[in-house]
C-alpha cells in the first residue's frame, strides 16, 4: 500500500501564501536571495507528488543519536526505500518523503515483492523529526532539489511542520502492527542495512 501526501498546483497557491507569513515561514537567515516566484518552484519541485516510503535497519544508538533536526543530509550511494508499510522489527526507521522514487517494479519483476523503490545516488534530505517511542525510532527525511539545500537549511514551512505531524501519526499507528512478511528477507535486510547520508563509523 502507497501512503501519498499529494499537493495539487491549486493548494500550492494558498500554501505558498501562508508561507510568506511570519507563522508560516521560519527563516533563520534572509540570505538565500530568492523572489516569491523561484521560492514556489521550489516549493512545487519538493512537494507536489510527495509520497512517503519506509526503510527499516538496526543502528546502534551511536549511530542514531548523529541525526539532528534541521540536519542537510547527501546520501553518495542509491537509496532503497519500500512503499509497503507494516510493523517495525529493527530499532530504527526512515520514513523518506520524496516525489523524485523510482519504482524498480517495472524494470524487475523481483521487485515487486519488497514494493521496492529507488533514489538516485547523491540524493539530499532535511531531517524533518526524530520520533522515538520506548527503543524504536523514526527518523523523518525530506528529499530536498540539490540546488535548494541553501534554502532549506535557513527555512522551516508550514508543510514541513504539517508533514512532521502525519509522521508521527504514521509511526503511532504503524509500530505495533504487523510487519509485511516479504520485508524480513535477508536480500531486502541487506539492501537497506546501512545508514542514510553518513558511513558506518558515523562519519556524514
Amino acid at each position: 500500500m502507497m501512503v501519498a501526501c499529494k499537493w495539487s498546483g491549486t493548494d500550492f497557491k494558498e500554501v505558498f501564501r501562508k508561507s510568506k507569513d511570519s507563522v508560516g515561514c521560519h527563516c533563520k537567515k534572509n540570505s538565500y536571495n530568492m523572489n516569491n516566484t523561484e521560492i514556489e518552484e521550489i516549493y512545487k519541485q519538493t512537494f507536489s507528488g510527495l509520497t512517503l516510503f519506509y526503510r527499516d535497519t538496526t543502528l546502534s544508538e551511536g549511530l542514531i543519536s548523529k541525526y539532528q533536526i534541521g540536519q542537510i543530509l547527501m546520501e553518495r550511494g542509491f537509496t532503497d526505500m519500500t512503499y509497503k508499510n507494516g510493523g517495525l522489527v529493527a530499532n530504527c526507521r526512515y520514513l523518506i518523503a520524496s516525489a523524485n522514487a523510482k519504482d524498480l517494479s517495472a524494470f524487475n519483476p523481483d521487485s515487486k515483492q519488497f514494493g521496492h523503490v529507488l533514489l538516485t545516488s547523491n540524493a539530499f534530505f532535511k531531517v524533518l523529526d526524530i520520533y522515538k517511542i520506548g527503543n524504536k525510532t523514526q527518523i523523518f527525511l525530506l528529499e530536498i532539489p540539490a540546488t535548494a539545500v541553501d534554502f532549506f537549511a535557513n527555512v522551516t514551512s508550514n508543510i514541513e511542520n504539517d508533514l512532521t505531524k502525519k509522521a508521527k501519526e504514521d509511526f503511532d499507528t504503524k509500530i505495533n502492527s504487523e510487519p509485511v512478511p516479504e520485508l524480513q528477507a535477508q536480500d531486502w535486510k541487506d539492501k537497506t542495512a546501512f545508514p542514510i547520508g553518513m558511513n558506518e563509523k558515523g562519519e556524514f
